[in-house]
């Protein structure tokens, strides 16, 4: 196995020193960075993020990084998108109107419904929908860690390989050929979590595809 270095894509979220330790701990050794020359070279990028889809755009065209993730993706590089990391991944957010985002995966970011309490915030079990490499040795139903108020509706529901029931039924893990995102935070989600980041970094060590 060749060890990769991940890129964790540096556009001003708040979450990317937790991310960067939990990789750390595998015994990789991640570069934060908003270079967005680095992504045509990188091994695998994480896309971490917090806030709102309007702010992570915005900031994303500011820092050159759209064209380079779409590309970096459509080059078949390994990719994780973790929160608003998945929900970037859509064509367009509902959170404070309507709102571009990088079309990558056709679909809408929807608010959880009236009369729920948001932020969805906490501990719930993920369902798995079908065998994908990203569980490799994570229990079906096992815990993650959530913080959010909108969620990820991707037309094909294919692309659904784990889900999660809030007032809802929404997509908590999506896949699609080098693509991986969750709605949750894996590097807050305790062993299982932690599992994930490893089963990803592994898979793409390996130049398996997702």
């Amino acid at each position: 196995m060749n060890p990769v270095r991940p890129i964790i894509v540096d556009y001003g979220a708040g979450n990317l020193r937790s991310v960067a330790k939990a990789v750390a701990r595998l015994g990789y050794q991640p570069l934060i960075t908003s270079d967005a020359t680095a992504l045509a070279a990188a091994d695998a990028v994480i896309l971490p993020g917090v806030g709102a889809a309007a702010d992570t755009m915005s900031n994303l065209t500011r820092c050159g990084l759209v064209e380079p993730i779409r590309q970096f993706i459509a080059g078949g590089g390994p990719f994780l998108g973790v929160c608003m990391g998945l929900q970037a991944l859509l064509t367009v957010s509902e959170e404070g109107g309507e709102h571009p985002c990088l079309d990558i995966l056709p679909g809408r970011v929807r608010r959880l419904p009236d009369g729920l309490k948001v932020p969805h915030m906490g501990w719930n079990r993920v369902r798995q929908r079908r065998q994908h490499p990203i569980f490799a040795g994570i229990a079906d139903g096992a815990f993650f860690y959530f913080v959010h108020s909108y969620y990820a509706d991707p037309i094909d529901d294919s692309v659904v390989v784990g889900d999660t029931d809030y007032g809802v039924t929404f997509a908590a893990v999506v896949a699609r050929d080098n693509i991986v995102a969750t709605q949750f935070h894996p590097e807050k989600s305790g062993d299982a979590g932690i599992r994930l980041y490893d089963n990803f970094l592994r898979t793409a060590s390996n130049g398996g595809g997702l």
